[in-house]
């Protein structure tokens, strides 16, 4: 097998295990704040042994180490969002709010980046509303309050995406993943307390020990589905050009809502409205890279990234 043949194998691996993600959300019985601050505890946990992270945090600077810390709050907030989404609907409506973060990108970096919008990212905006609109036409009532807050997930996604890409060249992968994981986990703790008053449905106590089953799941979640894609997307990414891995990591939301119907049999919960809506948001998203091709390759910004579905410069 080829160099490029292999990386192709490698990335989509990686992509079928971050669309486990939302499987997994959805089967462990947690609700969103204790599955979460878990799930990033345990990354941290695995980080902090890695001599590499502390040789770049002792040579960062503070403005940068504050700037990373800053994003790590947003991915914090982004998985919390995304698994709310997955326990007030299902994985399937939850990923494919985060298909959203595409479009929602395409809208925020310019004005991040402080330049003029480009045509093909204002099409990107507008193609994807009729998409929008069957999907939240084609749940149940009761889960339209998870596509609202899978889309504030989305959200956080384009905001802390954008913002990595403007600093990707300043630190080492491994070390910011561990500094906004790290500041991420520490500001979930000290939300902790105030979960029951804002939003009851994520809260749960940070105290308790997950159960067995949990436990299990959630090492599965951490190691399998967040450093294991990392460290392999970080080879693979070596030999495969930008367009081909944006448009792979793109695939994420069409294999976790595959995987739903196939493990979770989510497809008896939801209309054909909502499958049109589908087509198009991830029609829209795919198409998106064959408009702008980048022009370069740059490594995963952090773990919380990859599931941003934008990997590129």
């Amino acid at each position: 097998m080829s160099p490029t043949a292999k990386a192709q194998f490698q990335i989509h691996f990686c992509v079928v295990l971050w669309g486990f993600t939302a499987i997994l959300g959805k089967l462990i019985s947690l609700p969103a704040l204790p599955l979460v601050w878990w799930r990033m505890l345990v990354v941290v946990a695995v980080l902090a042994l890695v001599p590499r992270v502390w040789r770049g945090l002792r040579t960062m600077p503070p403005r940068l180490v504050a700037a990373y810390a800053g994003i790590g709050v947003l991915v914090a907030l982004h998985w919390l969002t995304f698994y709310g989404a997955i326990k007030l609907a299902n994985a399937s409506v939850a990923a494919t709010c985060i298909a959203l973060a595409t479009a929602f990108t395409a809208l925020i970096e310019p004005w991040l980046a402080r330049r003029g919008f480009a045509l093909h990212e204002l099409l990107l905006g507008i193609a994807v509303l009729p998409g929008v609109a069957l999907v939240v036409d084609g749940v149940p009532h009761d889960m339209r309050v998870g596509v609202a807050v899978g889309a504030l997930s989305a959200l956080f996604v384009a905001l802390f995406g954008s913002l990595n890409k403007r600093l990707v060249e300043h630190g080492d992968p491994l070390t910011v993943t561990a500094l906004e994981l790290g500041a991420g986990t520490l500001a979930l703790t000290l939300l902790a307390p105030l979960m029951p008053l804002l939003f009851p449905a994520f809260a749960g106590p940070l105290t308790e020990l997950p159960g067995l089953r949990d436990a299990g799941l959630l090492l599965v979640l951490s190691l399998g589905c967040t450093l294991l894609p990392f460290a392999l997307s970080l080879v693979a990414l070596r030999h495969m050009s930008a367009f081909s891995a944006q448009l792979a990591v793109n695939l994420e939301p069409i294999y976790a809502i595959a995987l739903a119907i196939v493990l979770l049999g989510e497809q008896q919960e939801l209309s054909t409205r909502f499958y049109l809506g589908v087509a198009i948001i991830l029609g829209a998203v795919l198409l998106h890279p064959l408009l702008h091709r980048p022009k370069r390759l740059a490594q995963p910004e952090a773990l919380g990234v990859v599931e941003a579905k934008d990997i590129t410069e």
